[in-house]
């Protein structure tokens, strides 16, 4: 960073928080905030991308400063678009607006509508390019690149890597706030998906829910991958999409919007993901305790030789209650 950027820090963690609590309603759209600050950095107004279709995060924090925009800097998760789609360009909208100074901190790698910054320039803003990662970004951002949905392969397990005891019991083997941390980290999410022999076994409802058992309000796309018939149970009640292979459920999925998609297994599905190389991060929540035996977070060899090995870079480490949440990325996204 080249410029002093010293009373905007409220600015920057507010635009990247109110980015977070939309993700998961927004696609194809990316989750962005936005934050409309001051002179001296005081927080006028915040925005964040509605459902697609709606406005972007630039137009509706624009809409609820008003007129105090005016002479304001405007700091972005995302770099302003710079084309129409279903609505105008946003970085046109920052010129109109009076806006002084633009921040941002993830360049716009969709083709279509990246040059922003430039536009904003050529208009006299002040534009700032301030690299960070943005958590909430990361799925779309690979998406883009990817040309499908970004997967992330979940599983809770004990230290020892299974995921059921040998009898086949497997709950519970995290605890209460790991469980609820699933539950809603699921309403960030395009959708989930589960093969055949997961809803054979364990009749998921594969729903977003409060502890109280009610739904929340977001729900993601519930996907069976696999040819065996789905009996009858949650999924039947709920409604469910599936597909015969994975390849074919990522297609249809990003065909239909979903940018995001949360992989649950069983062992069988997590192999083929892995085996495919359509992983792109990993949730991992990990119990402390150990069986020695049962089964595995997959069902067969994936890599003959350590140097095989389906490796990640650790983006997050935390404790989750009792647990343990480890969060992984294949390649984790390099602003330019």
């Amino acid at each position: 960073m080249n410029q002093d950027l010293t009373g905007f820090t409220a600015a920057i963690s507010a635009a990247i928080r109110v980015g977070e609590v939309v993700r998961g309603t927004t696609s194809p759209n990316p989750p962005v905030g936005c934050a409309i600050v001051g002179a001296f950095g005081e927080l006028i107004a915040t925005g964040s991308t509605a459902p697609a279709g709606g406005p972007h995060a630039e137009i509706n924090a624009l809409t609820s400063a008003g007129a105090r925009a005016h002479g304001a800097t405007a700091v972005v998760t995302l770099e302003p678009c710079n084309h129409t789609g279903r609505t105008g360009p946003c970085s046109r909208a920052l010129v109109e607006a009076g806006i002084a100074r633009v921040v941002y901190l993830t360049a716009d790698p969709f083709a279509p509508a990246a040059g922003g910054a430039e536009h904003l320039r050529v208009n006299g803003i002040e534009v700032v390019f301030q690299p960070m990662r943005v958590a909430a970004l990361q799925p779309w951002l690979r998406s883009v690149r990817l040309g499908r949905p970004s997967v992330t392969l979940k599983f809770a397990s004990t230290l020892d890597g299974f995921t059921a005891a040998a009898d086949g019991t497997s709950k519970w083997i995290t605890g209460s706030e790991a469980r609820e941390h699933v539950h809603q980290d699921r309403t960030k999410r395009d959708a989930i998906i589960v093969g055949t022999g997961t809803v054979i076994a364990d009749n998921p409802s594969l729903s977003a829910r409060y502890p109280d058992g009610s739904l929340r309000e977001h729900q993601p796309r519930r996907v069976v991958v696999g040819k065996r018939c789905v009996p009858e149970g949650n999924l039947t009640r709920l409604g469910f999409e599936q597909y015969p292979t994975p390849q074919e459920a990522l297609n249809a999925l990003w065909e239909a919007g979903a940018r995001d998609a949360l992989v649950e297994g069983g062992a069988k599905l997590n192999a083929s993901f892995l085996e495919l190389d359509l992983v792109d991060a990993v949730q991992a929540y990990i119990a402390p305790a150990l069986l020695g035996a049962g089964r595995g977070v997959v069902d067969r060899a994936i890599a003959d030789t350590i140097t095989e090995a389906h490796r990640f870079r650790i983006t997050d480490v935390r404790g989750v209650g009792e647990d343990v949440l480890i969060e992984m990325e294949r390649d984790v996204h390099r602003t330019r």
